[in-house]
């Protein structure tokens, strides 16, 4: 009880200087602070031709051509099946295929491995993070989420936060019903094992800016666990006040199917556990189980969900560097 008391007070003193809207960082009052530094904006996409060229376009007008605040727009091809590099090239994005970048490495799939590969082909010292499913958007999104790093040097880590309705088959929207994936295993493990962490509002959200310094230190988990893993990493390298959060507003998606969303839990689980088992935190022991029965209207499942990583991309530089 009195360990959980501390570490209600640790994030309370916390989260009020370390939490901000993106109506305190204006696109046009940022660019004096952003003098030399480069910014990239990295779009992971797999099978988005419905809304990824909206957004490039929006970060391209806003934040490229009315103001010069984003040095690049970087969209990585996630393996697509539909039009989506044809949408952002046509939108005026750099577009990259997942697969031809260092593409003498084995392939691996997942979210967190278009995020590792953009991070390499990209460019800017703070690189921004938006997934590439999002309606509605708008560039303070990224003028948010880079508005910290570029006012205070003590600041590594930027991390968005936002409502996240959720509509349903029927249209209805319903206001802060989204996020469940959230609210049913990433919420209680951060509170359960590391409750620095349980101030940070959107945990699992795609929207979130960083230092490239500090990027290339921590690995990315491939799949859907790299959210949950970098949030934990950077506590561990950098520490809590090197850490805020931005809020956006109202963040609307398309939503995943409760299959989907079961797959994505256990690969958080299982990206949490690495973790814990790196920190000592946990006793060696038969590794957990990756394979999972899922029961639907059309039978049983066996899944896979699995997560593997890429190490800190620092690391790998230096290895190429020395041979």
């Amino acid at each position: 009880m009195e360990t959980d008391l501390r570490a209600l007070a640790r994030v309370q003193e916390w989260y009020g200087p370390h939490s901000s809207t993106a109506a305190e960082w204006p696109a046009d009052a940022l660019i004096l602070a952003k003098g030399s530094t480069t910014i990239s904006v990295v779009l992971p996409a797999r099978d988005e031709e419905l809304t990824v060229g909206d957004i490039v376009r929006e970060i391209r007008r806003e934040l490229v051509e009315r103001l010069p605040l984003v040095d690049e727009i970087l969209v990585v091809d996630s393996n697509s099946t539909d039009a989506t590099a044809e949408r952002a090239r046509e939108a005026g994005a750099r577009v990259v295929a997942q697969n031809q970048v260092l593409s003498h490495l084995p392939p691996l799939t997942g979210k967190g491995e278009a995020l590792w590969k953009g991070l390499a082909a990209s460019s800017g010292d703070i690189v921004v993070f938006v997934d590439a499913d999002l309606r509605d958007f708008s560039a303070h999104f990224v003028s948010g989420l880079v508005g910290p790093l570029l006012t205070d040097p003590d600041i590594h880590f930027v991390k968005g936060m936002y409502e996240r309705p959720f509509t349903g088959e029927d249209g209805v929207m319903r206001r802060g019903a989204g996020g469940r994936v959230t609210e049913l295993v990433a919420r209680p493990l951060l509170t359960m094992f590391w409750p620095e962490l349980a101030g940070f509002a959107q945990p699992l959200g795609g929207e979130y800016a960083a230092r490239r310094e500090v990027l290339e230190q921590v690995p990315f988990v491939t799949e859907y666990g790299v959210e949950f893993g970098l949030l934990v990493d950077f506590l561990q390298l950098v520490g809590l006040d090197a850490m805020a959060q931005v809020d956006l507003g109202t963040r609307t998606h398309t939503h995943q199917s409760v299959a989907a969303l079961g797959r994505m839990a256990g690969q958080i689980m299982l990206t949490a556990w690495s973790r814990l088992e790196r920190q000592g935190r946990v006793l060696p022991a038969d590794p957990p189980g990756h394979t999972m029965l899922q029961f639907g209207l059309e039978g049983v499942d066996l899944v896979d969900v699995a997560v593997a990583e890429r190490p800190p991309l620092a690391s790998l530089v230096l290895e190429e560097d020395v041979a």
